[in-house]
């Protein structure tokens, strides 16, 4: 299956494209693990993505786009991919659809990942990592440390990043209505959309959205 997921900031996105890709047998190929691995790799792509990094400004589209082509049709993905952060807008829609046009295939869906902003907003402003350790992450409502601000794993003192403060969240959620909201109308109009609510358990929204994409495979 060849799928893109989308949701704002705050969905849960990267841990269900885990989930997802994992059960699918198909590789997750996430905009953040591009970017990584071309630069560190030292790929054209990647040195010309670190110098708009370097001076502080986006990444061009082209860069994104020629970066996700090349992962695309590596031999893993062959039987298909879980495409997560990619595309982000309504070109690199367009791009993607004329890549596997190109290619001879298309896409099997589109999985809208749905969150009320409120419950957004208190997902990710509730966030608390710990400064010794940033693999240690709490959250004051659903994951709260015993003691308030100290690390239960190494007792390091817990704090909000600048990126998580409530004013920051809706900023990226104006972002994302703007900028990645209007592809979701474009895979409508193609008949590719199955939306999910992505309220509760990790496992819950999984077995959610499998049910939903094997509804759009069999349709």
């Amino acid at each position: 299956m060849r799928i893109v997921l989308v949701g704002p900031p705050g969905a849960g996105k990267g841990t269900q494209a885990a989930y997802l890709a994992k059960n699918l047998a198909i590789p997750h190929i996430s905009t953040g693990d591009l970017f990584r691995a071309n630069i560190s790799q030292g790929t054209p792509l990647g040195q010309k993505a670190q110098e708009y990094m370097r001076a502080g400004q986006l990444v061009p589209d082209e860069v994104t786009i020629g970066m996700a082509k090349d992962r695309m049709q590596q031999e893993d993905a062959a039987g298909g991919f879980l495409l997560d952060g990619f595309p982000r807008n309504l070109a690199q829609a367009e791009a993607l659809d004329a890549i596997l046009k190109a290619d001879g295939q298309r896409l099997d869906g589109v999985l809208d990942l749905e969150v009320p902003e409120d419950e957004v907003v208190k997902r990710i402003a509730g966030r608390r990592m710990c400064r010794k350790d940033s693999g240690h992450i709490f959250h004051v409502i659903y994951n709260p440390p015993k003691t308030e601000g100290v690390c239960d794993a190494c007792g390091g003192e817990l704090y909000q990043r600048e990126d998580d403060s409530e004013d920051t969240v809706r900023k990226r959620l104006e972002v994302y209505h703007s900028e990645t909201e209007p592809i979701i109308d474009y895979y409508k109009a193609q008949g590719l959309v199955v939306t999910i609510s992505a309220l509760g358990k990790v496992g819950e929204v999984t077995e959610r959205a499998m049910a939903a994409l094997e509804r759009e495979s069999a349709s």
